[in-house]
């Protein structure tokens, strides 16, 4: 699914929002009255162009197009859906809403607001049965989670369209059941931002320390698993009950100030901006950036390889997503992923034998050797690679793969593949492979099926005039 999305606001939110969609194959219309719109857009592009590929294994659609207009009236007319992420001011949004009624009045809109509920945000609203909070979050471009809450009056047909694009973008559309101020997510972090406050204000850890627990303990446990199942496995054999019983006493204790806020004072500030600097060393605001997207990808490629949490939906949305149609000569279109890269800043010997061997099965499911073929019992297996590696290949690069069928004949295959540099078409490897068909009853070599055999004589040949031409 594709189609025409609006942005309403380019800041760090709505510029990541632009991104997604765009490298989803939406074309993108960003209204923002930012002089500076232009530059920060890019480089959110730049960001997001690098990592978001990085999570599948196939290559995205080709990107959209973006446009930035002058007028919200500009941005959405005719649209298929509209984000709203303006700042976090009611009557500011109100009036963001009542330019956008004036020109379309039937798209979904979504707002990325944190704190506001759609029942205050549709005040004065003739269409407002059509806005819903979505609720995204940093960076929109990676993270999968986006909270929607329709509220009492919401459009049911609405709702089912704009958790469809949702969906189709590859975000995790958590249907919030109820309005509630800050929805579900951001209670949790205000409690533990709430705490943070205090334990730096009365000098019991720094901005560093509190991140050092966070990041080596119970973040790892709740980036997998949550905080129920986390408990859950806390409680052993006894499970969330023994847990409870356990620990619930502990919930009466004085541990945390929940409810009360430290007042912000100039000193406190001065101390938190000083803290997070020093901890933040001399890192600039992209290259902490780019940090964070290496290990948030890396983290959730971890997970997917798992079938897990966020790695279990970015698997099943990969699966939606259109295969590269392979030509008879190109059989991979893809990005290389950070996981992918070793200690010398480059790609990983082994992994280009998993490029290569993605290659060969694309070409067995070309010519009818696919998954169904394997299941009736028949396959090729490899008994011969020479892999040459002609240039460092790098985390973020696409790559294609071109194939030739050398030889087929009989129970024998020979393939050769060129791995190239998409942007420049440098040639980065080589590989010459050879296969044997076989049983997999029997394990031993025998001829392919006559249907196989056949497209792989039609391959052949289409290398050979290749050559000649």
């Amino acid at each position: 699914m594709t189609g025409t999305a609006a942005i309403i606001g380019g800041g760090v939110i709505g510029g990541a929002w632009a991104a997604r969609f765009l490298l989803m194959g939406w074309d993108v219309r960003l209204f923002d009255p930012d002089p500076e719109a232009d530059r920060k857009m890019a480089e959110v592009m730049e960001n997001a162009r690098w990592a978001l590929p990085m999570l599948y294994e196939r290559a995205l659609p080709a990107e959209g197009r973006l446009t930035r207009v002058a007028t919200v009236a500009e941005a959405v007319e005719g649209v298929d859906y509209i984000q709203e992420s303006v700042p976090e001011r009611l009557d500011v949004k109100h009036r963001v809403y009542a330019e956008i009624e004036v020109t379309n009045r039937s798209a979904p809109i979504g707002s990325s607001t944190s704190g506001f509920k759609p029942s205050e945000l549709r005040e004065g609203l003739a269409t407002g049965g059509r806005l819903l909070v979505a609720h995204p979050f940093n960076p929109v471009y990676l993270l999968p989670l986006v909270e929607v809450v329709p509220g009492d009056g919401a459009d049911a047909d609405i709702l089912r369209r704009a958790t469809g694009i949702l969906e189709a973008i590859g975000l995790f559309p958590l249907h919030v059941r109820k309005e509630i101020d800050a929805h579900i997510a951001d209670r949790f972090l205000e409690a533990v931002w709430r705490e943070a406050l205090w334990l730096i204000k009365d000098g019991v850890a720094t901005t560093e320390e509190i991140d050092e627990s966070i990041r080596m303990g119970f973040g790892l446990r709740w980036a997998q698993m949550g905080l129920f199942d986390t408990y859950r496995c806390a409680g052993g054999e006894g499970g969330m009950a023994h847990f409870i019983a356990q620990f619930g006493p502990a919930l009466s204790w004085p541990w945390t100030k929940l409810m009360d806020v430290p007042e912000l004072t100039p000193e406190l500030i001065e101390t938190i901006g000083a803290q997070s600097d020093a901890q933040s060393g001399d890192l600039t605001l992209r290259e902490l950036e780019r940090v964070r997207d290496r290990n948030l990808v890396a983290m959730m490629r971890a997970l997917k390889g798992q079938n897990s949490a966020a790695g279990a939906h970015i698997a099943k949305h990969e699966a939606l997503l259109p295969p590269a149609s392979p030509s008879q000569f190109t059989t991979i279109r893809r990005t290389i992923p950070i996981d992918w890269t070793d200690y010398n800043g480059h790609m990983n010997e082994g992994r280009y034998g998993q490029v290569f061997s993605d290659a060969c099965d694309s070409v067995m499911k070309m010519v009818g050797a696919d998954s169904a073929y394997i299941a009736d019992g028949l396959s090729y297996f490899t008994v011969e690679t020479n892999v040459k590696y002609l240039a460092e290949t790098h985390a973020g690069e696409a790559v294609i793969v071109d194939t030739e069928v050398i030889l087929a004949e009989g129970k024998k295959l020979k393939l050769h593949h060129v791995m190239k540099r998409e942007t420049d078409g440098e040639v980065l490897a080589t590989c010459d492979q050879f296969c044997l068909h076989v049983s997999l009853e029997t394990r031993k070599s025998c001829p392919p099926r006559e249907d196989v055999a056949a497209g792989l004589a039609r391959l052949t040949a289409a290398a050979a005039q290749h050559k000649e031409t």
